[in-house]
């Protein structure tokens, strides 16, 4: 608010299309406020306009949804957010894929970047296997606290990985790949190539 109060205060018409922007952006989160469905509209038109496909888009938002559900479980159940969170995550995702979230991303080459958002459809469904099975565990079981939130993050990440080794077996690979997601984005097409058309 106080950077907003700054520029605005600014006296310059160089600054004028910088202040009407930020109205624009202010007045767009105000309306997602209102109505949440606007911020999922407006994350699958972001992944649309980076490339991805709409059958990527449609799994990384339902684990989106898949995440929140497990995470307000966890809230519900006594976990704290941050750390205890970054923990269970951890713990799931080790157990399902071999690598905590840290050692995943440095597998795959990431730096700042989303771990969810680099991966593959098979590993975006096996994580979401695993997150899923743990929030129905911990529904099932009620555990209090993160200490007891730990060995439902093992089982609900082992069920994934359960499914892992057995597709695994199938196909006489690993599902768990140094590729991106953003590996098979269709490269844009120039406007001379589109008229073309």
């Amino acid at each position: 608010m106080t950077l907003n109060l700054l520029i605005q205060s600014i006296p310059s018409k160089k600054a004028e299309p910088f202040k009407q922007w930020m109205a624009q952006v202010a007045s767009q989160r105000l309306d997602q406020m209102q109505d949440p469905e606007l911020s999922i509209d407006q994350a699958i038109a972001d992944y649309k306009r980076l490339g991805y496909s709409d059958a990527w888009i449609n799994q990384r938002i339902k684990s989106i949804e898949v995440r929140k559900e497990l995470t307000d479980e966890w809230k519900r159940t006594g976990v704290k957010e941050g750390l205890e969170y970054a923990s269970l995550t951890d713990i799931i995702t080790r157990e399902w894929s071999g690598f905590t979230t840290k050692q995943y991303k440095h597998y795959k080459g990431l730096k700042k970047e989303n771990l969810r958002d680099n991966m593959t459809n098979l590993e975006i469904a096996l994580n979401i296997l695993a997150e899923a099975s743990a929030t129905e565990i911990s529904k099932d079981r009620d555990p209090k606290g993160f200490n007891a939130q730990t060995q439902v993050a093992r089982e609900g990440g082992s069920v994934a990985k359960a499914a892992r080794k057995q597709l695994e077996s199938k196909l006489g690979r690993s599902v768990i790949t140094k590729d991106k997601a953003s590996d098979y984005l269709l490269p844009e097409k120039d406007e001379s190539q589109q008229e073309d058309k």
